[in-house]
């Protein structure tokens, strides 16, 4: 096996669990969409023959969870297109913009909530406490159904943490408008409603921002989290030591768990030929991807002398 069949096959391999992965995340989602989408629907309706705008109030917030869960299904589609001439590394970066979108969704979901409950905290205004309790438990078991069918993938796939986070923030937030709801039929504390919002809104704030970090050092090309280029560095030089020289080093993330690295290297004179070079950037390629989980790594070589003076990727 030479040095571009070992590439091929990490590269083959771990794209190969990606698409097997993807195909589950798809029909996850799918399913997820189509209860959101149902409920939604039987609450618009309802609202228009009750005369209840609560009902329709919250089917306006389930077309939220299902924009947000269109948009991950849209990138997860998207990604699984092959690579081609003018998409080398196909679009699995899809994944990782819609996580941004829907990280930047749950801001603008904060901002809306946080005006509205300051509106009410300044001039409380009567709660209807029965439509409120009825609201919360049906989009609090609609979203706990959502997160157990997500749960699991959201631990592997950004795209998927951002709904599943999305979900997360509106079981909590159904949960506090069923206890705010009972809390307030016995008590007449009105005010209590949008302290809970704001309280809410503050853990939605925390999972939104650690969404856009993630994805923003994805999308800006920034080493991924846990690995660094100098410890990669001596990790080489210590497992080769027939390295001299190792730099012009860059590592960045494709989509989550999608490792690219490259850099530039001499060897000392105990290597001696080209062959040997090929030998042991096979074994480098094999090192990169069990030790630190790179399918993708262009290694080229700087030697003194002008026939062994190649370039290997």
């Amino acid at each position: 096996m030479n040095r571009f069949d070992s590439q091929s096959r990490h590269a083959q391999r771990f794209r190969s669990r990606l698409f097997a992965f993807r195909s589950v995340a798809r029909r996850k989602l799918l399913l997820s969409l189509s209860i959101t989408v149902l409920v939604m629907i039987l609450e618009l309706v309802g609202g228009v023959l009750t005369n209840s705008i609560a009902l329709i109030s919250d089917a306006g917030h389930m077309f939220t969870h299902a924009l947000a869960i269109s948009i991950s299904l849209a990138a997860v589609i998207i990604a699984r297109k092959p690579p081609c001439h003018h998409r080398t590394f196909g679009l699995y970066r899809a994944e990782i913009l819609a996580a941004f979108i829907n990280g930047i969704f749950l801001l603008l979901v904060v901002l809306v909530i946080l005006v509205e409950a300051a509106h009410r905290i300044l001039a409380p205004r009567e709660v209807m406490s029965t439509s409120m309790l009825l609201i919360g438990l049906i989009g609090l078991s609609v979203n706990v159904v959502s997160m157990l069918i997500l749960h699991g993938a959201h631990k592997y796939d950004l795209n998927i943490k951002g709904v599943f986070y999305h979900m997360s923030a509106d079981a909590i937030s159904s949960v506090g408008i069923v206890l705010g709801a009972i809390v307030i039929h016995y008590t007449g504390w009105n005010v209590l409603d949008p302290l809970i919002s704001v309280g809410i809104s503050v853990l939605i704030l925390a999972w939104a921002w650690g969404i856009l970090r993630e994805s923003g050092k994805i999308l800006l090309e920034m080493a991924p989290a846990g690995l660094d280029i100098d410890s990669i560095a001596e990790d080489l030089k210590k497992k080769f030591p027939e390295i001299r020289e190792i730099y012009g080093i860059h590592l960045w993330t494709i989509s989550a768990n999608m490792h690219v690295f490259s850099a530039h290297l001499t060897f000392n004179d105990t290597v001696k030929v080209c062959a040997d070079h090929h030998e042991l950037i096979e074994n480098m390629s094999d090192f990169l991807a069990e030790k630190h989980g790179i399918v993708e790594s262009t290694i080229q070589i700087n030697d003194r002398a002008p026939t062994c003076r190649v370039q290997v990727s």
